[in-house]
């Protein structure tokens, strides 16, 4: 009977049950209990909206694994996309809080955890003889905008080394702010995250690399912050693919202006620095930056081991090793003639919309729990249709008496 209804283990039709995890996704289990009842008039608790909604994302999870295990055997077919002209891999962490597994009800030794992202593009860009952009853009002149453009990139990771008195800055005048429209060369994004670590993360960046046939464009660039994982994931699965290592110039940015700031002077001198700097990294000029810093950190010191994280010379310090260790990686203008972007500003965007899901001051997740909401919402987050496919897949192998008892996550 219940195969001749399309009702699935749960009881639900196949589409009022998407709307269930849908809302799961999207929107924490309580407000999606409301949303139900409100949209669709379904009384539902939220605690029963998360045990879907982490049922589904953990059924997700496992097809992704054995995906993964195809991948690694050779036999992941590649999904029939046009090859584009350009394509970009973003891989950055996100922040969430995490609590002992399994526990009963409360909060047992919670912690931070660092979630995985990656954000995969394809662009329609053209090369060019020339640097199409040698000046900074505006943005990064602005002395108004850059200490909050700062602030901004540093929140979403959890950390700031910046803090002003941030005043209301005056409304621009009308002719400014009509600007024409940009044109968008993106063509199409999708994104993974997980809660597994950095070797499982580069298998999974890898697999979609090759079954979106990534590897296959003309130029192709992973553009990502400084992290020491995010350089690992390249060097085993995407430096041999062609994938031109790129660090975001807006991370960039923000040590360059903590550290033009940590220098002291008066707030002109400070800003002069900060737009110098700033310019020679933009513009290639590499060993005029590098030289710049090193004088700094002698004019400050060597910061001692007990000097806490916003003492000057520890945040000048940090920015000269930052810039040392990534200087390879900084070849902007090169990049700009490839057609490549030289932000990683997408993948930013994507951590900030799981943020709204999955972290907060009162949410603390079983690591399991959390691995499958955020199946959910890549899913929910991909632009190729992957939500859909999903769902149009067969749950075989799932019976009710796998899923029984329907217990509290």
């Amino acid at each position: 009977m219940d195969l001749r209804l399309k009702l699935g283990v749960e009881g639900y039709s196949p589409a009022l049950l998407r709307k269930i995890v849908s809302q799961g996704g999207r929107y924490a289990f309580g407000e999606a209990a409301h949303n139900l009842t409100e949209l669709v008039d379904l009384e539902i608790s939220g605690q029963h909206v998360m045990r879907l909604t982490e049922r589904l994302g953990t059924e997700w999870a496992e097809r992704r694994d054995q995906e993964l295990e195809q991948f690694k055997q050779g036999q992941l077919p590649r999904a029939c996309t046009p090859i584009a002209p350009a394509a970009t891999v973003m891989l950055d962490g996100g922040r969430l809080q995490t609590r002992e597994e399994p526990s009963g009800p409360g909060v047992t030794r919670p912690e931070w955890h660092e979630p995985k992202y990656a954000c995969f593009q394809t662009l329609n860009t053209k090369r060019s003889n020339s640097d199409p952009e040698p000046e900074p853009p505006s943005k990064f002149l602005d002395p108004k905008g850059v200490p909050k453009l700062v602030r901004q990139i540093q929140s979403v990771h959890g950390r700031v080394t910046v803090r002003e008195n941030e005043k209301k800055p005056a409304p621009r005048p009308a002719q400014e702010q009509k600007r024409g429209k940009r044109i968008s060369r993106f063509l199409l994004r999708t994104v993974i995250a997980t809660m597994l670590g950095v070797t499982e993360f580069g298998y999974q960046v890898a697999a979609e690399v090759h079954k979106r046939g990534l590897d296959l464009a003309a130029v192709k660039g992973c553009i990502c912050d400084g992290q020491n994982s995010n350089w690992t994931v390249h060097k085993k699965h995407l430096e041999e693919l062609g994938f031109i290592p790129i660090l975001d110039f807006l991370h960039l940015l923000t040590y360059l202006y903590a550290a033009a700031q940590a220098l002291g002077g008066t707030e002109k001198e400070r800003w002069q620095r900060y737009v110098k700097w700033m310019t020679w990294a933009w513009q290639g000029q590499r060993d005029k930056l590098l030289l710049a810093l090193s004088g700094a950190v002698e004019k400050l010191g060597i910061p001692p081991e007990n000097a806490p994280e916003m003492d000057p010379r520890c945040v000048v310090a940090k920015t000269q090793t930052y810039v040392v260790n990534n200087s390879d990686k900084m070849d902007y203008p090169r990049y700009r003639k490839l057609g490549l972007p030289i932000s990683s500003a997408p993948v930013e965007s994507t951590i900030k919309q799981f943020n709204k899901r999955v972290k907060g001051t009162e949410k603390f997740w079983r690591t399991s729990k959390a691995e499958a909401v955020l199946q959910v919402r890549a899913a929910q987050l991909s632009g190729d249709g992957r939500e859909d496919r999903l769902w149009s897949m067969p749950r075989l192998n799932y019976r009710a008496a796998r899923h029984h008892p329907l217990a509290a996550a």
